[in-house]
């Protein structure tokens, strides 16, 4: 095959209709092929848009294609609409013919040319989704140390969890009933029991872990005979035993709390949930020593709230009148029917996700044994959480705890509004600049209610009040004159 042959602008008629008749591929010059592959915006984008294209080199000047070969170069297929007149560009060479174009042509002869293709890649900056995968990953490492190297900012994210305990919340089971083999399996490291020994006295009691450096919780009157000097030694639920010293007591409330000496690292930590949000009839279970029977469980239910038990003085007193003092050892106790007995004291209530609601105290008997103790009858009271959070924090910082004082002597009394009768405490008198006296109570008002809960006797109202520290501010509902009012009453 020979190379198409260009003709002379003076070729005769004849020869010229020939050549528009017949289209003709003349050898186009380097230059004017790099011309033509710049003057293809169309190529160029498109290699943006790929991470990687290769440049494909044209066939050698004078050869011919054979017709069975496919096309190769682009730019030879970009031909303008059949029927288009072609100019001659300038030194001879025409442009793209017009009419259908030629794919027909070969592969390049030198293999060589694909050996190392031209690579074009355009950087990219990293997808959305990498980006917020890597501000989350940020945000959760730093996180983590914040929260490793400050343990209390991780108690303040669990308003429910009053102490930041360790004891993971029992899911709530699937069955109609609680599934207290969960919460016995999650909560028993927790529990300890307590063997205190003092000069001439001792007993066995129960406590509760409260925070990873050994401090237990646990009542007074379980460490009173080891404070004049004697020994306490505490068991593990695994068996380990320790020796334990008085951090700071409170018979106030009949609480304690003890710290192990050398505790080790691997202690379970017991959560301390709101008792504010109690209802009755909701399941409790109670573990302890019963009797000295270390790690006992029992189960029941909450039989009543804001049940008035006074524990250090006979129950049989004759006497109606009772003064706000810290001499009276008085709770709102929650009431429940589990199975305690001497040697569940000190020791945890639990609700059916695990947490401490309440810390199990005395029991309610009809008689008592040779040996001087009483069996359980369904009677048993606990000392709420939100009063053993509050005590247990005052006394792990400074071995004391404050309790608030309203100023006033009480006694039981009934008064009427309209046509109803209500139980309450009536008072005797007020004490001069307390802050009862600031509120305007005076002698011969009847209190009835303090922040909403029936006040039905006096031990219930000084219970109430222990639940308050100096400068906290109480809303109480007096009757006077048979009108009910609420005085806003700061304690001191």
């Amino acid at each position: 095959m020979t190379q198409p042959h260009i003709p002379d602008h003076d070729a005769d008629s004849a020869r010229d209709a020939d050549a528009a008749s017949t289209p003709s591929y003349p050898q186009r010059s380097t230059a004017q092929d790099h011309s033509a592959t710049q003057e293809l915006p169309a190529a160029q984008d498109a290699t943006r848009e790929m991470p990687s294209a290769t440049t494909i080199p044209a066939p050698p000047a004078g050869t011919v294609p054979p017709a069975t070969a496919p096309a190769a170069d682009p730019s030879a297929q970009q031909a303008p609409a059949a029927g288009t007149q072609q100019a001659p560009a300038a030194g001879g060479a025409y442009s793209a013919p017009a009419g259908e174009p030629y794919g027909g042509y070969a592969a390049p002869a030198s293999p060589e040319a694909f050996a190392s293709p031209t690579v074009v890649m355009t950087k990219k900056g990293p997808g959305w989704v990498a980006l917020l995968c890597a501000m989350l990953l940020t945000i959760g490492l730093t996180l983590g140390a914040v929260f490793y190297a400050r343990p209390a900012l991780l108690r303040a994210s669990a308003p429910t969890n009053l102490n930041g305990g360790t004891v993971a919340t029992v899911p709530a089971s699937n069955s109609s009933g609680t599934d207290w083999t969960d919460v016995a399996a999650a909560v028993s490291p927790a529990v300890v029991t307590i063997q205190a020994q003092g000069a001439s006295s001792g007993g066995t009691g129960s406590g509760v872990i409260y925070d990873a450096q050994g401090d237990i919780v646990t009542n007074y009157h379980v460490i009173a005979s080891a404070l004049g000097g004697g020994q306490i030694q505490v068991t593990l639920a695994d068996g380990r035993l320790y020796g334990a010293v008085v951090v700071g007591h409170d018979k106030t409330t009949d609480l304690a709390v003890i710290r192990l000496d050398n505790p080790p690292s691997d202690l379970t930590v017991a959560r301390f949930a709101t008792s504010a949000n109690l209802e009755v009839g909701a399941p409790v279970m109670a573990i302890g020593a019963p009797l000295g029977l270390s790690n006992t469980v029992t189960t029941g239910i909450v039989s009543a709230l804001n049940r008035p038990v006074e524990v250090s003085m006979d129950e049989d007193s004759s006497s109606q009148d009772s003064q706000a003092s810290s001499d009276l050892v008085v709770t709102n106790a929650i009431q429940i029917d589990a199975s305690i007995n001497p040697g569940n004291s000190g020791g945890p209530l639990f609700d059916a996700t695990g947490a401490v609601i309440g810390i199990n105290s005395s029991i309610k008997s009809l008689a008592t044994t040779s040996d001087g103790q009483a069996g359980s009858i369904g009677l048993g009271f606990a000392i709420p959480s939100d009063l053993v959070v509050s005590i247990a924090d005052q006394l792990i910082a400074s071995g004391t705890a404050s309790h608030g004082m309203l100023g006033v002597t009480v006694k039981a009394a009934t008064t009427t509004v309209g046509s109803d009768t209500y139980v309450g405490a009536e008072v005797q008198d007020v004490s001069a600049g307390s802050g009862a006296s600031a509120a305007g109570i005076r002698s011969g008002d009847v209190i009835v209610k303090v922040e909403g809960q029936e006040v039905t006797s006096p031990k219930q109202l000084i219970g109430y009040v222990r639940r308050y520290k100096a400068g906290d501010t109480v809303t109480m509902t007096i009757v006077r004159d048979g009108q009910t009012q609420d005085v806003s009453v700061r304690i001191q």
